[in-house]
């Protein structure tokens, strides 16, 4: 063989082989590609494993804590939605393993009972940090935050509000800068520290004494006498809007009228204390429809049919309902034709109710009674007054026919005997009974005067806190207070809030004031109004 043939065979041989190595090459190449995908998905793959991991680390340090707020979150929202509470069990997670974390208080349970969520109340937001010496806060890493809420009290502020007021001259005219109206002439107390004290005092029926001493120990000593001086002043102040009631009160067609007595420090006979107070009553008047309550003290505390009458005029037309004081007895009369009196069940059942485990008739009486109850609790809430008053007559009117039969029945027997219990009990009953199937008359009527009874509460409060009104005067100021502090209760109006508006616009209470005007401060107007 010669050198050329030689030559060129290895020439051939070696293009061949960089064809191979060529052809390699992008195997190589595209194997490369594909390992280096399949690498990046992993690693894609092992980063979301391990964020995985970071989520249940952190849900095991936080000892479940994300958890147990979303479940008082849902809890909250089921209660809104449903009105209900329901047990929720808390989430649990099996086959987790154990991680060691430093060591926690024990979260205090409670018991699976339902939390209230107050969403009005002030917000104030702390951050708190591990206190352990250990604990390194440049080398540690936030984890999480658990949300911890604790309620606070704080007690009465008292502010000394200093206006520091300014004059000038200005083009010859001297202008000087006004100070926010008192609600007394020349007084240094905001019309808010009135109001606390009206509220204090009326509503949650605190003697004045107990007011001072609480303003005392937290940090204002205020005499006693001032603080009386500011319940009459107030009382001069709102004596227009009592007027104004009073005659809102007359223009309804159904109202509950009752009195209750009390205590008054004057001249005479001498209690037990060695000190001179005689018996008064305060009489009070309630309007269904405005729930709007009148209390008025007259002829120093008297129980005569004449505060009855002063107090209801003679046109009067609508329906009293009342007890069976014989005072009452004047609205059946000819004294007063457009009007009627409604007898209440409760004060005649309650005859019974002493003998009712003793005595047949007593307990037949008051299950008749009950039943009437029952009647009324039968009647669904959607229906329309023609509706509810047709099924009251035919429901309602066979048993009060037959109660009455029953109760002639029992004082028909032989042993029979007028001055006993159950004879003071029926007849009693006999002698409303003209009064008590009045409520028949009217959807709006009810079986008993429970309605104003509730309201005479807080005189009673006021017998047994405060014991006394210093004077027939100090009763006749308490009533102008108590009907609006009451009306406020009755509206579900805040007493302070509305006090504190009334006395900073006390200005516009005067005797020249606009009786329309007067009416829309009244509680049942004013809420509306505020909106």
């Amino acid at each position: 063989m010669n050198d050329k043939l030689i030559i060129e065979i290895l020439q051939r041989r070696c293009d061949l082989q960089e064809k191979q190595i060529g052809q390699q090459s992008e195997q190589w190449s595209a194997q490369v590609e594909s390992l280096t995908k399949t690498v990046n998905t992993l690693n894609e793959m092992i980063a979301s494993l391990k964020d995985t991991v970071r989520s249940l680390e952190k849900a095991l340090l936080l000892k479940n804590g994300s958890l147990e707020t979303i479940t008082n979150e849902k809890r909250a929202i089921e209660k809104l939605a449903f009105k209900k509470s329901e047990k929720i069990k808390p989430v649990q997670q099996e086959n987790t393993p154990a991680l060691k974390s430093s060591p926690e208080p024990k979260e205090r349970g409670n018991n699976n009972a339902g939390r209230k969520t107050y969403f009005n109340l002030e917000i104030k937001e702390d951050t708190i940090e591990p206190k352990d010496p250990d604990f390194q806060a440049n080398m540690a890493k936030l984890l999480g935050t658990r949300d911890v809420i604790r309620y606070e009290f704080i007690q009465p502020r008292f502010i000394k509000h200093i206006y520091h007021t300014n004059r000038y001259l200005c083009n010859g005219l001297l202008y000087t800068a006004k100070v926010p109206a008192a609600p007394f002439f020349n007084s240094n107390y905001d019309a808010s520290f009135i109001a606390g004290i009206i509220q204090l005092h009326y509503i949650y029926s605190l003697p004045i004494e107990r007011i001072v001493k609480y303003f005392k120990e937290n940090g204002f000593d205020l005499p006693k006498s001032t603080a009386h001086g500011f319940m009459a002043k107030a009382a001069v102040v709102l004596d227009g809007l009592a007027v104004a009631m009073k005659d809102a009160i007359l223009e309804e067609k159904y109202l509950h009228m009752d009195e209750s007595y009390c205590s008054i420090l004057t001249r005479g006979k001498e209690n037990k204390s060695g000190k001179q107070i005689h018996k008064g009553y305060i009489w009070a008047a309630l309007a269904e429809a405005s729930m709007l309550v009148y209390f008025f003290f007259e002829n120093d505390g008297s129980r005569k049919k004449e505060v009855l009458t002063n107090f209801l005029p003679k046109e009067y037309k609508g329906a009293i309902h009342s007890d069976g004081l014989a005072d009452y007895k004047i609205i059946e009369s000819d004294e007063y034709p457009h009007a009627i009196r409604i007898g209440c069940f409760q004060h005649c059942k309650r005859e019974f109710l002493d003998i009712y485990d003793t005595c047949p008739d007593a307990k037949d009486i008051v299950e008749r009674m009950n039943s009437l109850y029952r009647v009324e609790h039968e009647i669904p809430p959607g229906w329309s007054p023609p509706e509810k008053l047709k099924y009251r007559k035919d429901k309602a009117g066979p048993i009060i026919d037959k109660l009455e039969k029953k109760l002639q029945s029992i004082k028909k027997k032989r042993d029979f005997l007028p001055k006993s219990i159950l004879g003071r009990a029926v007849n009693y009953t006999l002698n409303q009974y003209d009064a008590l199937k009045n409520y028949l008359l009217s959807p709006d009527y009810e079986l008993d005067n429970n309605a104003i009874e509730r309201i005479l509460r807080y005189i009673s409060l006021y017998r047994k806190n405060s014991e006394f009104f210093g004077s027939s005067n100090g009763a006749a100021r308490a009533t102008v207070i108590y009907s609006l502090a009451c009306s406020c209760r009755l509206n579900n109006i805040n007493s302070f809030e509305y006090f504190k508006d009334i006395l900073n616009h006390a200005e516009n209470i005067n005797p020249a004031t606009d009786k329309d005007a007067l009416r829309q401060m009244l509680p049942d107007k004013w809420k509306s109004c505020k909106k």
